[in-house]
């Protein structure tokens, strides 16, 4: 019998618990609406890459950025607050979009720096949230409905917006999704004034946090994997679904992409996160980062749908392998870290810093690679055989990261009695 599931019985779930899914889940929809075609939109308004790749740089610049000055605030103020200020910055981008979306290629900086800003006070506040309302014994609730709410978002959100968009003419099928993921946003911010105020006090010295690579080799070594992660996905966030659309030229098609890829995607982390076991950690690592440097070199020479379907397949077998054991190894550097207790927000933004500079690394490449090449496609497919090995460079980051740390929070457990 597992003693952490018997107190999750005999203890009440904490309301607040309960408003951060609702809070979630509400984030979840509305970004799995309009997320994917946010690009796409903007593509039809300006059939540049430049346009697309300026647009994806002002994210990947004030994400990070935001990201310091949220935990500034959660730190001093409000982590509730925080949060707040994160959905109504991502409504405020939506708002922007439908009202001036026939201007909007004059606003790709205002636009990417709204959305950057969104997510940078969204996700430092919710992490630091979830460490504080949940506890050892529903974390795993809570992690789990959310892992559940993030899979049904991806499979139903894009096949819907894909199904609206192309139902209806013009761009008004856009309009409608952007709408309501507005409307969501608002649900969202109404909710959380329902979420207990959580005042704080204290200095943000992420600094301080940033020195501890030279201390620590296990933290250097996964801030270095970061980088890498986001030197990959800073370009493949974007160009792969805009890719589905060159080679259909149909929003559905998107839709249909979307719903494989998540579908594929949450059979593989319901199977991997009961499967796989310490030791094998990093061998899977290894293998979910050679399939995904793999898929490039499907679409390396013809990119069509049926090859796009095959790679969505792929990426989805090897996300899971790579990142539930990735994100495990994550939080337990952090957790055996200097004074992680007191400084996990610190720890927290570092590692968003280091996430973003490869994002921003990579859009850049993006950049000079669509300039160099004017706007060939062809030089789009060489730049991704480069950075698409971040996922790969991954495994020879932590290679080095001993599995007794694995092995010393598992003792821990233990003796506070966590199974019998």
């Amino acid at each position: 019998m597992n003693v952490s599931s018997s107190r999750l019985d005999q203890k009440e779930v904490p309301r607040d618990l309960y408003l951060l899914l609702i809070i979630s889940g509400l984030y979840c929809i509305a970004t799995a609406l309009s997320n994917t075609f946010v690009n796409i939109f903007l593509w039809k308004r300006t059939n540049s890459f430049i346009d697309i790749g300026l647009y994806n740089l002002m994210i990947v610049i004030f994400q990070p950025i935001t990201f310091i000055f949220a935990g500034m605030w959660a730190k001093r103020v409000d982590r509730v607050i925080v949060l707040r200020a994160g959905v109504v910055v991502l409504s405020l981008f939506f708002i922007s979009v439908l009202v001036l979306g026939s201007d909007s290629r004059q606003f790709f900086y205002l636009f990417g720096a709204l959305i950057g800003m969104g997510y940078g006070f969204y996700w430092c506040a919710f992490n630091v949230l979830i460490f504080e309302i949940t506890e050892p014994e529903t974390r795993v609730f809570f992690n789990g409905i959310q892992g559940v709410l993030t899979s049904l978002g991806g499979m139903i959100g894009p096949i819907l917006a894909g199904w609206i968009i192309s139902s209806m003419k013009n761009y008004n099928g856009y309009r409608v999704i952007f709408g309501i993921s507005l409307g969501l946003f608002a649900l969202a911010v109404v909710v959380s004034w329902f979420l207990q105020r959580r005042p704080a006090e204290g200095k943000l010295t992420f600094r301080r946090i940033l020195r501890e690579r030279s201390n620590n080799e296990n933290w250097r070594d996964i801030l270095n994997a970061h980088f890498f992660q986001g030197a990959r996905e800073g370009t493949f966030l974007f160009i792969i679904f805009l890719w589905v659309y060159l080679s259909t030229d149909n929003e559905l098609a998107i839709g249909k992409f979307g719903l494989v890829e998540s579908g594929v995607m949450f059979i593989g982390y319901y199977v991997v996160s009961r499967l796989i076991k310490p030791s094998f950690k990093k061998t899977s690592i290894l293998i979910g980062g050679i399939i995904t440097y793999g898929t490039v070199y499907i679409l390396l020479f013809n990119v069509n749908y049926t090859m796009l379907i095959v790679y969505a397949v792929l990426v989805a077998i090897a996300y899971p392998l790579l990142f539930v054991p990735y994100a495990s190894l994550t939080f337990d550097v952090i957790g055996h870290g200097w004074k992680a207790a007191d400084m996990r927000i610190e720890y927290i933004v570092v590692k968003e810093i280091f996430y973003n500079a490869g994002r921003i690394v990579s859009v850049l490449l993006f950049l000079a690679t669509v300039w160099y090449f004017r706007d060939d496609q062809q030089g789009i497919r060489y730049l991704m055989m480069v950075i698409g090995a971040g996922h790969l460079a991954i495994y020879f980051c932590i290679r080095r990261i001993p599995i007794p740390l694995e092995r010393a929070r598992a003792v821990k457990e233990g003796e506070s009695g966590s199974t019998v």
